[in-house]
């Protein structure tokens, strides 16, 4: 993927930006998904999505910062799930080998206040060049409807569409899509 010029700046997360974090991610899921979702799904997406802090761990989840504020995060990972939070049931964190396994894109969100000003390609570019110095060939990613015409931008394909459960019976539609690397 072409870098691009961006206003924002990004670090590494930390365990001391989960609440922050936390506060871009409900926004994100509550507000960007209008349009998309209907009110149910987008109350059930909170089931699915939200704070992995496995990434922040692994030092594979970034801040978008627009000064001393936090205005987007997201990250890759080297470990076998695809999408979801701490919460969210069927979690592997068993490591991905690069030569066969895609690393895996994740848990990216922006602030509604902050969308479509190219904070989801910084976090694509941060990913996609930090899991190739890694040695991974592809990448896979489990996009939300609102984030589709994003990953189709930046070269993802979709493999699977899913309507994803939640405990309270409302389904979540989701796309699993993937990239391999140029």
């Amino acid at each position: 993927m072409a870098e691009t010029s961006s206003p924002f700046t990004h670090r590494v997360a930390t365990r001391d930006d989960i609440p922050a974090l936390t506060e871009v991610m409900h926004a994100s899921i509550a507000e960007l998904q209008k349009g998309f979702l209907n009110d149910e799904q987008v109350k059930a997406s909170f089931e699915l999505m939200g704070m992995d802090t496995q990434l922040i761990e692994d030092g594979t989840y970034y801040a978008i910062m627009d000064g001393d504020e936090i205005v987007g995060c997201g990250g890759w990972s080297r470990r076998a799930t695809l999408y979801g939070a701490n919460h969210t049931k069927g979690r592997d964190a068993r490591l991905l080998d690069p030569a066969v396994d895609a690393a895996r894109i994740r848990a990216m969100y922006t602030h509604p206040g902050h969308a479509r000003r190219g904070i989801g390609r910084l976090i694509m570019n941060l990913c996609e060049k930090k899991a190739a110095e890694e040695g991974f060939k592809r990448y896979e990613l489990m996009a939300t409807l609102s984030g589709e015409p994003l990953y189709r931008t930046c070269g993802y394909s979709p493999v699977v569409h899913e309507d994803v459960p939640t405990s309270n019976g409302v389904t979540v539609p989701l796309i699993k899509m993937e990239k391999h690397r140029d």
